[in-house]
């Protein structure tokens, strides 16, 4: 079993990556902590993987004495709400979680973030163990202890730091997978190589069939890679008050598409990948990236089968899509932190106007239409 350990002092904790179906592992996990002996637990997942594989997680914590209630939610980002919240934190409380009780997370990450901030929330606070079931959530989502639900006015506006005691990220359970949530997570996966490891994104180009066909091989090497890397940023910053902020890559614009699209239309990982072609187009705009970097990184998401014609007239406006952006949670109103790139492994945390961010992405916008001309 390879691990990963997310540096964080008394929180410190270790990322399990294993071949095999997650029950046993977090049923071991939940003993050492001494979670077990008729302990309780809330199980969190959704209508898509509960089916799937809770009950392997229930009969392995049966086996270790722990009394397993769950909490199933209809699947999708329109789930991620306030009103599920309150039903997760109703089910647990009429189930009698208590303080020296615990949650489990399993899922992508929507019940990650849901098991996450009921966790934060349930008597100020009790463990959480996230297993992740989808490559972004694994590559990602899991790890980092942010927690959050969307409003309507933006994605991931109302949330909390929870930090998991464990994370359990099992490669048996992505086989599952369909290829266009595989290739989600493929997005997040070539953000971590954009702004931590060269290296990482040589790779990736070198395993596209590999990674698109989630071979095991490959796709455990990339899920230990990624987590090294955010593990690295999290441990260094990991309230987001500095050098975290670069994770958000492509995620400014991102989650505008997201939302504007209306959620479910484009994956995440569809529309970060969206937001880091604009990204690096600002980036050159701004004089801190080469030409080449902004082909690079459009070849990189055509090869892997993501989304990289940001202007296409399939997508939502890019007016649609600024409207959402200004109420990004790094911004202030009339400027915001944008993370750009200066050249692979190298990224850049700046201030702008917004009205300098649209003034450069309405060039864009002009050049992309000639082009088509």
């Amino acid at each position: 079993m390879k691990s990963v350990t997310v540096e964080l002092g008394q929180r410190s904790y270790k990322i399990d990556l294993i071949d095999s179906l997650p029950g046993k592992r977090v049923a071991e996990i939940a003993h050492e902590l001494g979670r077990s002996n008729h302990g309780r637990c809330l199980l969190v997942t959704d209508s898509n993987v509960g089916p799937l594989y809770a009950a392997d997680t229930q009969e392995a914590l049966l086996q270790v004495g722990i009394e397993v209630h769950t909490f199933v939610f209809k699947a999708g980002e329109e789930s991620k709400s306030l009103e599920t919240l309150h039903a997760g934190l109703d089910f647990a409380l009429n189930h009698s979680i208590g303080r020296k009780d615990f949650v489990i997370a399993l899922g992508g990450g929507v019940v990650g973030d849901m098991a996450g901030l009921i966790a934060s929330l349930l008597h100020r606070g009790i463990p959480i163990i996230q297993v992740p079931t989808t490559l972004l959530a694994q590559i990602d989502s899991s790890v980092g202890g942010k927690t959050a639900v969307n409003h309507p006015t933006g994605k991931n506006l109302i949330g909390a730091f929870w930090q998991p005691c464990a994370v359990v990220a099992s490669q048996a359970v992505l086989t599952t997978l369909d290829e266009r949530h595989v290739r989600s997570g493929l997005a997040e996966g070539l953000k971590h190589a954009i702004i931590r490891s060269p290296a990482l994104f040589s790779w990736m180009g070198q395993h596209a069939h590999e990674l698109i066909t989630c071979s095991a091989e490959e796709t455990s090497h990339l899920v230990q890679q990624c987590c090294q890397i955010k593990a690295s940023v999290v441990a260094d910053d990991e309230r987001d008050q500095g050098i975290r902020a670069i994770l958000n890559f492509g995620h400014t614009l991102g989650h505008g598409y997201e939302s504007a699209a209306g959620y479910g239309v484009l994956t995440h990982g569809e529309a970060i990948s969206l937001g880091m072609v604009l990204a690096a187009q600002i980036s050159h705009a701004f004089g801190h990236a080469s030409e080449k970097i902004v082909t690079s990184i459009t070849d990189a998401l055509k090869e892997l089968g993501l989304p990289h014609v940001p202007f296409s007239e399939h997508l939502p406006t890019m007016d649609a899509v600024l409207d959402i952006a200004r109420s990004d949670k790094k911004g202030d109103g009339n400027r915001i932190s944008f993370i750009l790139i200066e050249k692979l492994g190298s990224p850049l945390i700046r201030a702008f106007d917004w009205s300098q961010i649209e003034e450069v992405l309405s060039v864009c916008q002009r050049r992309a239409l000639e082009e088509e001309i």
